[in-house]
């Protein structure tokens, strides 16, 4: 048995699954499973670790073997299975939280994060619990998703800081706050072409987006089919 006991410690260090046989209630052999990792998930773990974000990876395989898988991505922590309640931890002290996820057992704990990101090739409960669906199954996509948010979050409160500075400055005007001190009005031909460049401006900055520059560049096949997909919320 301490032959055995060994073997199986040694296959978990390795990332592998082991699997016992017996024979007439006799313990035989160790059979070791592993899903290999794919090329892409390092880069992605990396990816997200230079964004700033600590990433945990929770599941139920056996413990050595998911402590294994972690330490060769540099994933910060491992939790065991039990998705939701593993969230609502995660979420202690009011820290935002996006989970990712492909199988059946991911749906609730997508529900329940601030964030769900559903993988594509996942099962359609998945997809339908998730707030922003992965078009593939390249991990590579979740930092790039999350750096097109946070874009385009600082893009729409840059246009509505200057759309409220441009409308507080001119409005008075138009209203006629320069007419008593200096005898001017705006042209009406004035007023509605400064409104039309302020929609112009506010369009152009948000054109700038289709530059954006990804956290994780990739060839252009896999960018192509590595679309971001955000569904719009229920009203």
């Amino acid at each position: 048995m301490a032959v055995f006991d060994e073997t199986a410690t040694r296959l978990a260090d390795e990332g592998k699954t082991p699997l016992y046989a017996a024979i007439d209630g006799r313990l035989a052999a160790i059979i070791a499973v592993a899903d290999p990792i794919k090329e892409s998930t390092p880069g992605a773990i990396e990816a997200l670790h230079g964004l700033g974000l600590r990433v945990a990876m929770i599941t139920g395989d056996n413990q050595r073997t998911a402590n294994a898988i972690a330490r060769s991505l540099g994933i910060d922590e491992v939790l065991p299975e039990g998705k939701v309640e593993a969230v609502k931890r995660l979420r202690e002290g009011g820290r935002k939280l996006a989970f990712v996820g492909d199988g059946i057992n991911d749906a609730p704990a997508l529900a329940e994060a601030d964030v769900g990101l559903a993988i594509g090739t996942g099962t359609d409960v998945v997809i339908e619990s998730a707030d922003v669906v992965l078009m593939s199954g390249d991990l590579r996509n979740v930092p790039n998703a999350i750096g097109l948010s946070w874009a385009t979050i600082r893009n729409i409160k840059q246009n509505l800081f200057w759309a409220f500075a441009y409308n507080a400055g001119l409005i008075p005007v138009a209203a006629g706050l320069l007419y008593p001190a200096y005898g001017l009005l705006m042209s009406p031909i004035f007023a509605a072409a400064a409104m039309a460049m302020s929609s112009v401006f506010v369009l152009g900055n948000a054109l700038r987006l289709r530059r954006l520059k990804p956290p994780v560049a990739f060839g252009e096949t896999a960018a192509k089919h590595g679309s971001v997909y955000t569904r719009p919320s229920t009203p």
